[in-house]
């Protein structure tokens, strides 16, 4: 019994709705078995592949690539055969849809195959200057995957067009071939003799949108206050050998901010809030998020439930998340539920920074370089690490009097860490 049935763009996150189809990892007149990859779809938060919800032959792709999808909206056809209740089509039915197709329409689709690229395989590309015309692929169809890329990488494997591609030099905008949108961007900004055109990648469109958004639709304030940490930085130098040793990653000074404003957040849950347009969601749970590089682009994964974790707990989660970006094996559960954002732009040397809020939620909390500087103790100059937190708030539904009541409370939290009050385990 064949049916024709609809696959909508599904919901990929919490707060997530629409996605960006990457490219379709098929075509019409593919079989596909249920749960097999059929599209790869980039959202404000993460990259992801989308699911056949049936076995069964694609009939028609509705959405093209590059197309920017609402939630719920259809994507595709496919038509579906069930067999004695399941929906896996009949080997015979099968059989005869694949007899029906000529030798060009297998090649022109072996052909489409192969110039499908993932983001993750572009990114390879590019790093490593590999020509992929000049890449055979593992892949169906011929494409070509990301651990053939991998396999390239590891041995060392370059195009032989790979020294020239070093030197880049800016295209010639008077071809007739040109895109109409670098037409456009050449006749508005030109280009000199060294200048170097990049594209940009689909992360960086994403986190370009996000930004954009947040910047348009929160209206952004700020508030600072300056900590002193001494006996944080100490009591830290002292047990991070041995930490390290025992538990086989690292205790950074950063997993000490990350619980005290955990413990904070319970405290003053207007601070872990989003705005919803008629009403204000106070979130029960306290998912922070932080910033992780991978070269040059960034990632925003969600430590889950950190108020009910230790110091050991929130550590071994920030290990975890930063070797999962640096693999490319963040899940979409790992970017999904954010409810508050810290991010440590110390690691750079910032002394002072105004954070654009990770859209919807109601706040971003920078934690600064901890600096060691001379400060009045008891009437008297003493030096003492010291370290600025920056706050970014959404004044929909924040005030000043409560931001000021909660970063006074994650100074005192920080102040009082020490080998006599605080226990990493």
């Amino acid at each position: 019994m064949v049916a024709t049935e609809k696959i909508n763009m599904p919901q990929l996150g919490e707060s997530v709705t629409e996605g960006t189809i990457s490219s379709w990892l098929v075509g019409a007149g593919d079989h596909v078995q249920k749960y097999d990859p059929i599209a790869e779809v980039m959202t404000d938060k993460v990259n992801a592949e989308v699911p056949s919800l049936f076995s069964g032959v694609i009939h028609e792709l509705v959405a093209q690539e590059g197309d920017t999808v609402q939630v719920g909206d259809l994507i595709c056809y496919i038509e579906s055969e069930a067999e004695n209740g399941s929906d896996k089509l009949s080997e015979a039915s099968v059989g005869y849809a694949d007899d029906q197709r000529s030798a060009k329409e297998m090649t022109d689709e072996t052909t489409s195959m192969k110039k499908r690229y993932s983001p993750a395989v572009l990114k390879l590309a590019q790093d490593n200057h590999i020509d992929l015309d000049q890449v055979e692929g593992t892949g169906r169809g011929g494409r070509i995957t990301r651990k053939d890329m991998e396999r390239l990488v590891a041995a060392g494997t370059k195009s032989p067009s790979a020294e020239s591609a070093k030197s880049t030099v800016a295209p010639d905008t008077n071809k007739q071939d040109a895109s109409p949108m670098l037409q456009e961007t050449s006749s508005q900004q030109t280009t000199s003799a060294g200048d170097v055109e990049i594209p940009v990648s689909n992360v960086r469109k994403a986190i370009a949108q996000n930004m954009v958004r947040s910047t348009q639709e929160i209206p952004h304030a700020w508030m600072a206050v300056e900590v002193d940490v001494t006996d944080l930085v100490t009591y830290r130098n002292q047990m991070k050998d041995a930490f390290k040793k025992e538990e086989g990653f690292n205790l950074t000074f950063f997993t000490f901010f990350i619980k005290a404003i955990a413990q904070a957040l319970k405290e003053f849950p207007q601070l872990n809030s989003t705005w919803a347009g008629d009403k204000i969601i106070q979130h029960k749970d306290v998912n922070i998020s932080i910033a992780v590089a991978k070269g040059q682009e960034l990632y925003v994964p969600v430590i889950k439930h950190a108020d009910e974790k230790n110091i050991k707990g929130i550590a071994k989660s920030i290990h975890d998340l930063a070797a999962k970006a640096r693999s490319d094996s963040l899940t979409a559960d790992d970017m999904q539920g954010g409810t508050f954002t810290v991010n440590n732009s110390g690691s750079f040397g910032s002394v002072q920074s105004m954070g654009v809020i990770n859209y919807p939620q109601a706040a971003i909390l920078q934690v600064e370089s901890i600096v060691k500087r001379p400060v009045i103790v008891n009437d008297m100059f003493a030096a003492r690490d010291m370290v600025n937190l920056c706050l970014s708030l959404d004044h929909r539904v924040l005030d000043g009097l409560i931001v000021g009541q909660f970063l006074a409370r994650v100074k005192e939290i920080l102040e009082n860490i020490n080998k006599d009050t605080t226990s990493v385990y």
